[in-house]
């Protein structure tokens, strides 16, 4: 299916035209229909000579009901503007073409009405060069009437060469379904309406709206009134949801694969149209079918920042709209360059900024955005509509080649820093540096460490970050004093005589080196193991006495010793206050 928008001045037979085309009534209003006259969005389809199905969305064309248009035309590809031969160009003409020029429409077909009832040449010429001007360029015309059926075979050969030459359909993209429609089926429940524009819906899929994130269940499809299992795009389509109250919402929301878009009320946009210092302080931001106020803030040159009313689930890279209600004007489309932008807090920021959006251009660019963000989580680039082949550094962690390169550098000079300042600790701890760098992940602080740092225990060093020299000499000392006594301690004395005051005893044994007992009670960190092994020689259950005596101690090491074994379950401790071996140490 293919689908395509009118547009043009009130009453120039645009819901004629497509009646003559389709057999079916658009108008869907009594109202309409008795008045003569589009006020709401009509949808009507047919079966083009080459066996495809075009589908039509008839837009309004008086100016009261300009809203209505946009949201029409927004998610449509191509549109059919519609001129009377008797009347040529009028304004809404204009302002219906300003309107597709500026969403960025490059498909479109000039088809002059009422050709019965005056020469259509004049109105041609006419509107060819004013689509000329615009993103349409040059389209082909086609003279019609819809009374007589003069040139309606012309007109359907000719729409089918408009959709030959529409971009093939993107049917693995996520689903951003507009919504233009909402109404209530008794014994359906609510049922929304809009352009598929991308992506595949199927019955049972779970989905999200757009306004407030909740989730929704598809119960139920329908494609050119029919019912469907599945339906890809390009198309219109009808979608029944389970159990969602029609209240929750209405036109200018959206249904979306759920965490695939980015909903932001904060976007950098660049506008083509007005100049940016001459716009309001607030306009009315047309996108898809939602049509939300703006506040507008010019960053510089033709860019600007918008604060929205509410969130959209927007891309960069997406056509928007920018039009003053009040003076009926459309100031000029926009294209979207950020939908995360930085704050702007300092003095300057909004021309340094502007400077920064001046080499955007709307287009996904993954190397740029890594250079201007640095580091950012492949899952957030995705939401924003930024793609590419780029390996994380950890976990989904993307980094930008050169940052993360002044990263690593800047590690190295942090560990040292730290080991100047705290010569005692084995390495500095890996959420300090996290800080010191100003990283959001501690991950990103490990996947940084390479030669001659090292990582253990949750800390970084250089080279080994075991014991500091002096240290690891000591406790070499101590190792070769108590080699024929390793149930021996040394008392404090000795141990402050071999350079171990009690900072140096904290830093061996968190690196291992050495094991503490109680206070001033240190062993080397093999002896638990090996108190099991000899204390499992003798007979079960063993006194206090005998273990002190074969393990060739004092009571103040064989007291906190077997008090250890019992918290490891090495030994268990018998209400006679015997004790036998029951696991290893």
């Amino acid at each position: 299916m293919h689908v395509v928008a009118t547009a043009g001045h009130v009453d120039h037979g645009k819901s004629t035209l497509v009646r003559a085309l389709t057999g079916m009534e658009p108008d869907r209003w009594a109202e309409e229909r008795r008045r003569g006259m589009t006020i709401d969005l009509g949808f009507a389809w047919t079966t083009l000579p080459t066996g495809g199905t075009i589908a039509f969305v008839d837009v309004p064309g008086h100016e009261r009901f300009v809203p209505n248009m946009l949201a029409g035309v927004g998610p449509v590809p191509a549109a059919l503007v519609v001129v009377a031969a008797d009347e040529g160009w009028m304004p809404q003409s204009a302002e219906h073409l300003a309107a597709l020029h500026a969403l960025g429409v490059s498909h479109g077909l000039l088809v002059v009405t009422r050709a019965d009832l005056a020469d259509p040449g004049p109105a041609s010429a006419q509107a060819r060069a004013q689509l000329a001007a615009t993103s349409l360029g040059t389209v082909e015309s086609v003279a019609v009437s819809a009374v007589t059926g003069v040139g309606l075979p012309d007109l359907r050969a000719a729409l089918g060469r408009l959709v030959g030459r529409l971009p093939a359909p993107q049917a693995d993209r996520p689903v951003r379904l507009w919504i233009d429609r909402a109404f209530t089926i008794r014994g359906s429940g609510t049922v929304v309406t809009g352009t598929l524009g991308g992506g595949r819906l199927r019955v049972g899929d779970r989905l999200a709206l757009a306004t407030t994130g909740e989730p929704v269940r598809v119960r139920g499809l329908h494609r050119l009134g029919a019912a469907e299992q599945q339906v890809a795009a390009v198309a219109r389509v009808a979608v029944n949801l389970r159990g969602t109250p029609r209240d929750r919402l209405g036109r200018g929301d959206a249904l979306l694969t759920p965490g695939e878009f980015h909903r932001t009320d904060l976007l950098d946009v660049r506008l083509a149209g007005d100049p940016v210092g001459e716009l309001p302080a607030t306009l009315t931001l047309h996108v898809g079918s939602a049509a939300v106020p703006a506040r507008v803030r010019p960053l510089g040159g033709d860019t600007l920042r918008l604060r929205l009313a509410r969130p959209l689930p927007l891309l960069v890279g997406d056509r928007a709209l920018l039009r003053d209600p009040g003076r009926h004007h459309v100031c000029g489309g926009v294209t979207v360059l950020d939908v995360a932008p930085p704050p702007l807090a300092r003095r300057g920021a909004a021309a340094a900024r502007a400077a920064v959006l001046t080499g955007l251009h709307g287009r996904p660019d993954l190397a740029g955005e890594l250079r201007r963000r640095r580091l950012v989580r492949a899952g957030e680039l995705t939401r924003m509509g930024i793609t590419g082949d780029v390996a994380p550094v950890v976990g989904d962690w993307l980094a930008d080649p050169g940052h993360w390169r002044q990263l690593g550098v800047r590690l190295v000079e942090e560990v040292t820093a730290w080991a100047g300042a705290h010569p005692l600790e084995p390495g500095a701890p890996v959420e300090a540096l996290r800080q010191r760098l100003g990283l959001p992940d501690r991950a990103l602080v490990e996947a940084l460490v390479r030669p001659p740092l090292t990582l253990r225990a949750g800390r970084i060093g250089v080279g080994d970050p075991g014991l500091p020299e002096p240290v690891a000499r000591a406790v070499d000392r101590v190792r070769r004093e108590y080699a024929a006594h390793p149930f021996r301690a040394p008392e404090a004395d000795r141990l402050t005589a071999l350079g171990l005051g009690p900072r140096e005893v904290g830093a061996a044994v968190r690196a291992g080196a050495l094991l503490r007992l109680a206070e001033n009670v240190v062993l080397l960190p093999d002896a638990a193991d090996a108190a099991v092994r000899v204390l499992a020689r003798l007979p079960q259950p063993f006194t206090l006495s005998a273990a002190r005596q074969a393990l060739d101690t004092t009571r103040r090491v064989a007291v906190p010793l077997l008090e250890l074994l019992d918290r490891r379950g090495a030994t268990r401790r018998l209400p006679d206050d015997a004790r036998e071996v029951v696991g290893p140490g």
